[in-house]
């Protein structure tokens, strides 16, 4: 039987129906997007941190130290959940180098990998490249296309992709066409200038659920995509990105307790890892692994 979705509204907490039914028949998600998460590669923070992109969260000078300290507490977070966590050295010449989700987009046994959106980024891909040439396909985007893994949603069997000022129309498309190949929906997204990418803003932590920060997207957008929508105040926009395990286990930033309370209300078992460092850079929680298995 079709199940109706649900919609969590953040400021009063409470649940209201929509017009949209779900009729169920979901997928075991690919690569990337493989909610069992059993392994997945990170990349320590570089020397040079304090020349990492900032533009939408950080306050202040991104600091390495503080960066890195902050990425340890997220790999142990991965491990006492399950993953067995890889850590390649940072890159001194790429200081965004510990935003790994961006260097390559997984669909099945394919590695898509992007032209980055920033220019500064160029050849963080290929230091990623050599990791998962082992047991992936290597596919690289044409020269016309832009695309920051950050701007990829998995959610049962359909990958949400936005179009932002990092990926756009001609990369997005170029995804798309490797996604329908392997079986999978795709929804394009038009992400506003307020935020980076679709991930800054929206999360899927279980199938059927997609956590969003309200003021980024609308519900025209994607409210006919997911079982239930988890709408978090506009204030703690950063707290949207979310990893999800099986048992409906999440891992949030620190920090944001509006968040922390809709997903404990939501039958969630919440972890929470300080990022404030690595916030500093525009980074959450997905931006730091690339998951693979």
């Amino acid at each position: 039987m079709p199940r109706r979705f649900l919609i969590f509204i953040a400021e009063n907490n409470f649940r209201i129906p929509n017009s949209y039914e779900w009729e169920g028949g979901r997928r075991f998600m690919p690569g990337t997007f493989d909610r069992s998460r059993r392994s997945a590669v990170t990349r320590r923070v570089s020397k040079n941190f304090d020349h990492a992109l900032s533009k939408y969260f950080g306050v202040n000078t991104p600091d390495a130290k503080a960066g890195q300290g902050a990425h340890d507490a997220y790999v142990a977070a991965l491990r006492a959940h399950g993953t067995e966590v890889t850590v390649l050295p940072g890159l001194d010449n790429h200081p965004d180098c510990c935003f790994v989700e961006d260097v390559a987009v997984m669909v099945c046994d394919k590695a898509i990998i992007p032209k980055l959106g920033h220019e500064s980024r160029e050849g963080e891909q290929m230091a990623i490249i050599e990791y998962l040439r082992g047991g992936s396909e290597i596919i690289h985007m044409n020269s016309n296309c832009t695309l920051d893994g950050g701007d990829v949603i998995f959610l049962d069997d359909r990958y949400l992709i936005g179009i932002s000022t990092r990926t756009n129309r001609a990369g997005a498309e170029f995804l798309a066409k490797y996604v329908k190949e392997a079986g999978f929906e795709v929804e394009l997204i038009e992400i506003p200038d307020s935020t980076l990418h679709l991930t800054t803003v929206c999360s899927s932590p279980r199938p059927g659920t997609l956590v969003a920060a309200e003021g980024h997207l609308s519900i025209n957008q994607i409210g006919h995509l997911a079982e239930e929508i988890i709408w978090v105040p506009n204030s703690e926009t950063y707290a949207a990105n979310t990893i999800g395990y099986p048992e409906d286990k999440v891992i949030i930033a620190a920090g944001y307790s509006a968040t922390r309370q809709l997903l404990l209300d939501a039958g969630f078992n919440v972890t929470t890892v300080d990022m404030d460092a690595i916030r500093e850079a525009d980074g959450s929680l997905t931006c730091l692994s690339q998951f693979n298995a």
